[in-house]
């Protein structure tokens, strides 16, 4: 990732290093817990300090990475309470947003071409996220339900804010879960598939069904945790 190149622009630069940086994170190629200074970023990506610096910092405030002022930066280190917090707001949001906002509750009378052409690229990529849980490809699948979720989001909530929460929430979740899922025999028992079967209930204007297929996920998300609670020897 050089910065030689003409047009690349210091806050071009500053994204795309917090990208590459959030995706090491999702591979599990940092690990939680796992330091590292601005000059060994620098370094490794052969860019000065200060996008990196500031690339560090958009990940602190996005909760990825913690700061210590004399040892650097460490990917953080979510705890199986804090994955059950994620489930539960995502929930409680999702839950609201399918209920209350028109596009699901209530489709145009009109119909709305963007509207619809949004929901092709949505459908699109949970297609593909569908086949990579099936088949248990835990790298296709991260990126692209990261990507479904994030076009979902802004579609059905209709406001930036909730949609880039509920991106924020999805990306921590991925990063506490990879670490487990990679290590899990039974991964596919776990990954979650039915992302037409969402896509088909909001474009047919049927919100309960839709809080029925998010319900369902989110339950066994929660016990998926306490799972991992088991295994730790944690009563709760």
């Amino acid at each position: 990732m050089a910065a030689s190149g003409a047009g690349v622009t210091r806050s071009t630069l500053r994204q795309q290093i917090a990208d590459a940086l959030r995706d090491e994170v999702l591979a599990g190629r940092l690990q939680p817990g796992q330091e590292f200074t601005v000059k060994q970023i620098a370094e490794q990506y052969g860019v000065s300090a200060t996008p990196v610096r500031e690339a560090l910092v958009d990940l602190c405030a996005q909760g990825l990475l913690d700061s210590d002022q004399h040892r650097g930066f460490r990917v953080h280190e979510f705890s199986v309470d804090d994955y059950r917090g994620m489930v539960e707001a995502r929930m409680l949001v999702v839950d609201g947003i399918f209920r209350r906002h028109a596009p699901v509750s209530q489709p145009p009378a009109e119909p709305d071409v963007s509207y619809g052409v949004a929901l092709v690229s949505i459908r699109r990529r949970g297609e593909a996220a569908a086949r990579a849980a099936r088949a248990g490809d835990l790298d296709v699948l991260i990126g692209y339900d990261i990507r479904y979720w994030r076009e979902l989001g802004r579609l059905v909530a209709a406001n930036d804010y909730i949609a880039d929460f509920l991106h924020r929430l999805r990306v921590q979740a991925w990063v506490f879960s990879v670490p487990y899922l990679r290590a899990d025999r039974d991964l596919l028992g776990w990954l979650w598939s039915e992302h037409i079967e969402l896509v088909d209930a909001i474009t047919r204007g049927d919100a309960a069904g839709a809080v029925d297929v998010v319900r369902a996920y989110n339950t066994r998300s929660l016990e998926w945790a306490d799972r991992l609670d088991a295994r730790a020897g944690r009563t709760g």
